[in-house]
């Protein structure tokens, strides 16, 4: 399974419940049941059997489990074939596989540390204006 990591330091396996709160410094992949918060500066894998219940910051998160909660990745979310995603997802890149299943709002940054909807504002700002195109009934172009 993609995901695994050579800094891969903690796991929580299958059949484990923890609750509270994980600070860890390397990456951690969860394949029992996890609720409460956590942190890590590294990758954190929710594996086929993993389900958590909590909001996510990390380097890298691949899914392939059951998320209830919000995700922010500073360089990727995978969410593979399996993933559940209840939540919101802001990471610059997020690939997707096919039978995903996933609800709420997904902000893909590309990288930029620019406010993404001004940026997309802005950028469409720049296009040309149509301006003239339609008249009103009547009236000369």
């Amino acid at each position: 399974m993609a995901g695994k990591s050579d800094s891969l330091n903690s796991t929580i396996g299958e059949g484990s419940v923890f609750e509270g709160k994980f600070y860890i410094s390397g990456s951690l992949r969860i394949d029992g049941k996890f609720e409460g918060e956590i942190k890590t500066d590294e990758e954190l894998v929710v594996g086929e059997t993993g389900k958590v219940k909590t909001n996510i910051h990390a380097k890298n998160v691949v899914v392939a489990g059951t998320v209830i909660g919000n995700i922010v990745a500073d360089e990727e979310v995978k969410l593979l074939e399996t993933a559940k995603v209840l939540g919101d997802i802001e990471t610059p890149i997020l690939t997707v596989q096919r039978g995903v299943v996933s609800q709420g709002v997904v902000t893909i940054t590309g990288g930029q540390k620019k406010d993404v909807k001004k940026l997309i504002e802005e950028s469409y700002a720049g296009t040309p204006q149509a301006t003239g195109i339609f008249s009103k009934k009547g009236s000369e172009k």
